[in-house]
């Protein structure tokens, strides 16, 4: 929506170090996105040619914006992540090793693990995030710590499979929750995330609250509920 530089850096770095495993970036604007971001993301286009893939969000917020790139999807694997630097990309190539080690799996990034960890992260949400962590955690019976951070390589065929249903940020926990209960194998690994230093963030502090929403009903769906059709990958 309003990232410039740290959009430029994302990209960038990326390109460095995992140039031959990158088929393209899809990049989603909506209405409300600066004209310094489009800008820049004409600048990145000129730059990169085709593997620059700006497109419109139709579907609403972060999660349809999400959902809208998922669908568009053309590699094997698709990460999921932001161009604000919070997500950061010099950890990319982390990811792209351990896929290839468990092409199946989903590589998910913690900032609870050993050599993860959080800077600029109010005490108050640092709290309430390792509470809610460990309450579904337990739920789902996962020894996964950090179930809400939305950095995390996917097989696009179960991206693409998946019924979804978030449109805002609950979507991150959804992505998580509803292959746990498909019985796919999740492997994390340690991040540093660090606040936004361009732009702002879209994510009104109460919006977390309805994380729980999603997180108790996914609980009891049924197979044919949480898939479209049964992955052929």
């Amino acid at each position: 929506m309003n990232e410039t530089s740290s959009l430029d850096k994302t990209i960038e770095t990326i390109l460095i170090d995992c140039h031959e495993d990158i088929l393209e970036f899809l990049v989603v604007v909506c209405g409300k996105t600066s004209s310094a971001s489009l800008e820049a993301c004409e600048k990145l286009r000129q730059k990169y040619g085709r593997r620059i893939n700006v497109f419109q969000q139709k579907l609403p917020y972060l999660g349809g914006a999400m959902r809208d790139a998922f669908s568009r999807a053309k590699g094997s694997h698709v990460l999921m992540m932001a161009s604000d630097l919070e997500t950061p990309p010099g950890k990319v190539k982390d990811f792209i090793a351990e896929s290839k080690e468990h092409p199946t799996w989903i590589i998910t990034g913690s900032r609870w693990i050993e050599g993860g960890g959080f800077k600029g992260y109010s005490k108050l949400k640092y709290l309430l995030n390792f509470l809610f962590q460990r309450l579904f955690s337990i739920l789902y019976r996962s020894g996964l710590t950090d179930m809400t951070y939305g950095y995390r390589l996917f097989p696009t065929y179960l991206v693409q499979n998946i019924r979804w249903e978030e449109l805002r940020y609950p979507f991150l926990f959804e992505t998580i929750i509803k292959p746990l209960r498909l019985g796919v194998k999740v492997k994390e690994i340690p991040i540093e995330w660090e606040a936004r230093r361009e732009g702002s963030s879209q994510n009104a502090f109460m919006e977390n609250f309805l994380y729980f929403g999603i997180g108790v009903r996914v609980l009891f769906y049924s197979r044919k509920q949480l898939l479209k059709e049964e992955p052929l990958g």
